[in-house]
C-alpha cells in the first residue's frame, strides 16, 4: 500500500509540475486523467489508515453504491473523513425547505441498502447550503436549514429503513464548507448538499466531537 501511495504521489508530482505542460494547454483528456488521479490518491490515504477488513468493506461499500446510484443523483468518492456520498439539494429538497421531497426516497432507499450491509460503520450526516441568505422560508440562517436537512435523512434512514440511530452523527456546516466558489449559480448550486459519509470507525468519536463543537458554535436554532 505504501510502494502504491508512493507511486501515485510521484505521478502527481510529474502531472503538476513542468515537466508535464502548462495546465492551461491540457487537453480535456489530460484533465480528466489528472481528476481520476486525484480521486485515486484520497482513496489510497483513506485506506492507508484502515485495518485490511475496514478497507475491504469501504471498497465494497464504494462499488455497490457506484453501482446503485447515478451520476445524476450522487457523487462518491474518498476524502479525510471516509467514503462520502454526496447528494445535491435538489435530488432531496425544494428550495428553502427541509422536507424530503418524494423523489428523494428512492435514492435514499438505494443508500440504506448500502449501509444496511455495513452495520459495525458509523455515519456521518452533513447538511451544506450555499452563502445566499434566508429571504422565504422561515429558516432562522442557513446553517439552521443544513442542521433541519441532515436531520431529515438521518430519520428517514432510521425510521424507514431501521438503521441504527447510534450509528448516526449529523452535521450542519450551512455555508461554512462550499466546495466552490458561490460567484456563480452553478457554483451555489454545488455548495447545496447533504454529505453521508461512512467514517473508519476510529474516527467515530473525534467525528462526533466535531458534531458537538458545531453545535456549540451554532446555539439553538428555531424554525
Amino acid at each position: 500500500m505504501r510502494r502504491s501511495v508512493s507511486g501515485l504521489l510521484g505521478i502527481m508530482f510529474l502531472v503538476t509540475t513542468g515537466c508535464a505542460m502548462n495546465f492551461a494547454k491540457r487537453s480535456p483528456w489530460d484533465i480528466q486523467q489528472l481528476a481520476q488521479l486525484s480521486d485515486q490518491l484520497e482513496q489510497f490515504k483513506t485506506l492507508a489508515r484502515l485495518n485490511a477488513d475496514e478497507a475491504e468493506q469501504l471498497r465494497q461499500a464504494k462499488a455497490l453504491l457506484e453501482q446503485r446510484l447515478s451520476d445524476g443523483e450522487a457523487a462518491i468518492g474518498y476524502d479525510e473523513r471516509g467514503l462520502v456520498t454526496r447528494l445535491l439539494d435538489q435530488v432531496l429538497f425544494d428550495s428553502g425547505k427541509a422536507q424530503l421531497r418524494r423523489s428523494a426516497f428512492p435514492v435514499l432507499d438505494k443508500v440504506a441498502k448500502v449501509l444496511q450491509g455495513f452495520p459495525n460503520q458509523p455515519i456521518g450526516i452533513e447538511g451544506h447550503t450555499d452563502n445566499q441568505p434566508i429571504k422565504h422560508s422561515s429558516w432562522a440562517d442557513n446553517r439552521a436549514l443544513s442542521v433541519a436537512r441532515a436531520n431529515a435523512v438521518a430519520d428517514y434512514l432510521i425510521e424507514t429503513h431501521g438503521i441504527d440511530r447510534a450509528r448516526i452523527t449529523t452535521i450542519g456546516y450551512g455555508e461554512d464548507r462550499p466546495i466552490t466558489s458561490n460567484d456563480a449559480a452553478a457554483g451555489r448550486q454545488h455548495n447545496r448538499r447533504v454529505e453521508l459519509v461512512i467514517l473508519p470507525q476510529e474516527s467515530a468519536q473525534s467525528y462526533h466531537a466535531e458534531a458537538n463543537r458545531v453545535s456549540q458554535q451554532a446555539g439553538a436554532y428555531s424554525k
